[in-house]
């Protein structure tokens, strides 16, 4: 597509906010792509959603950044029958603080995922069965570098911004220090530069909650089936830390399913937010992947923008585009304390990085819930890196 070119890039969506998803196939045959830690993989396709109209100029383009258990699905509906929009539909839409009005919205399954995107639970070419525990190992580095094929294929050369919470966030970083010269601006939010050990250990318990179900079986399971309560445990250990003791004591308290007396000693009686638990854990069987769940998780494990690159103040000081990091003051899987260390980071080696630090009881999931708080920071940051590019 030439610069002077009418873009055609544009959402599949109707009045009434139904949206397509599209994919692009890359690195197949010889052109195979190499992860980090050296293996080749291909053909990988993508599965994304875009939202909003390319410009002229192409410049108006941004992308959004899914966390753990997300996907490409980040704003509006695939199905009318559909009842809960995308996991950022608040944020993202005509007026809101990434406005389809005016910018080119973005959002990919990333590398390693199951909803769409090449990943363990995709059809290995070579034997015809899912990948499963085959699938090599992949970096938080390997999925954005996979989004740059993405970028490369819409024929951006330069994004407005780049967006995103928890692992979205990770991602966020990582852009900033693969490719500084291609965004005028970064949104990491609730997340860490580097994996902290407390989350390392979070992620080891929900990986052998899983790997010890004998449904597993290795990783070799068929579609569909699979160490269901495995996956259901871990689902709800992650609940756990995603929240805060402030929310589960305000919403659930001591209170029982059962208020009869004779109920009281009965193991068959849960507490509400065991419930709860179990209810988080069956959802997300429903919808996703033992064996990417793994893998994900272990790609977490593994960031550290400083790995060979001279360490992590010398990767954060090299990004170049304007940061303003958001955390949230009840999350204790990733404190604040880590974004602000980043953000004086960046400071200290003369970048235009800020830290805005919101108030809420939602724990580390705020980003996914406190958006009448969050809509005017955001509208504001991205307009600010919009005024800058004129547009």
């Amino acid at each position: 597509m030439s610069t002077g070119a009418v873009a055609n890039w544009g959402t599949m969506e109707s009045r009434e906010g139904i949206v397509q998803p599209q994919t692009f196939t890359f690195a197949e045959g010889s052109d195979a792509f190499v992860l980090e830690s050296g293996s080749r993989l291909g053909p990988i396709t993508v599965v994304y959603e875009t939202y909003g109209v390319l410009n002229r100029e192409r410049s108006n383009a941004i992308l959004i950044a899914h966390a753990l258990t997300g996907d490409h699905h980040a704003a509006g509906k695939n199905h009318p029958s559909e009842k809960t929009p995308g996991w950022w539909d608040d944020l993202i839409g005509p007026g809101k603080p990434f406005d389809t009005n005016r910018f080119f919205i973005i959002c990919s399954n990333v590398l390693g995922g199951c909803r769409g995107t090449t990943g363990p639970a995709s059809i290995n070419p070579a034997t015809g069965r899912p990948y499963g525990m085959n699938f090599p190992v992949y970096t938080i580095r390997d999925m954005v570098r996979v989004q740059k094929a993405l970028i490369d294929h819409l024929g951006i050369e330069r994004l407005l911004l780049v967006a995103g919470g928890s692992m979205g966030g990770m991602q966020v970083l990582e852009w900033g220090v693969t490719y500084p010269d291609m965004m005028d601006g970064l949104l990491p939010i609730a997340t860490a530069g580097r994996m902290t050990a407390m989350g390392i250990a979070f992620n080891e318990i929900m990986r052998q909650t899983i790997m010890l179900d004998p449904a597993w079986n290795g990783g070799d399971y068929a579609p569909g089936k699979g160490p269901a309560q495995g996956l259901a445990i871990a689902r709800m250990l992650g609940m756990v830390t995603y929240r805060s003791d402030e929310l589960f004591t305000a919403r659930f308290g001591r209170r029982m399913t059962n208020n009869q007396p004779k109920a009281y000693f009965d193991f068959n009686n849960r507490f509400e937010i065991e419930s709860y638990l179990h209810y988080q854990g069956d959802k997300l069987v429903r919808r996703f992947d033992a064996n990417t769940y793994i893998y994900l998780c272990k790609a977490m494990d593994l960031l550290d923008v400083g790995r060979g690159r001279g360490g992590y103040e010398k990767a954060l000081a090299s990004i170049t585009a304007r940061t303003l990091f958001i955390g949230v003051d009840s999350d204790w899987l990733y404190p604040p304390v880590y974004m602000i260390e980043m953000a004086e980071i960046m400071k200290k080696a003369g970048c235009d990085a800020r830290y805005w630090e919101l108030k809420s009881p939602h724990g580390h999931d705020a980003f996914l819930i406190e958006f009448e708080r969050m809509r005017p920071l955001v509208a504001s940051f991205v307009n600010e890196l919009a005024d800058m590019r004129q547009l």
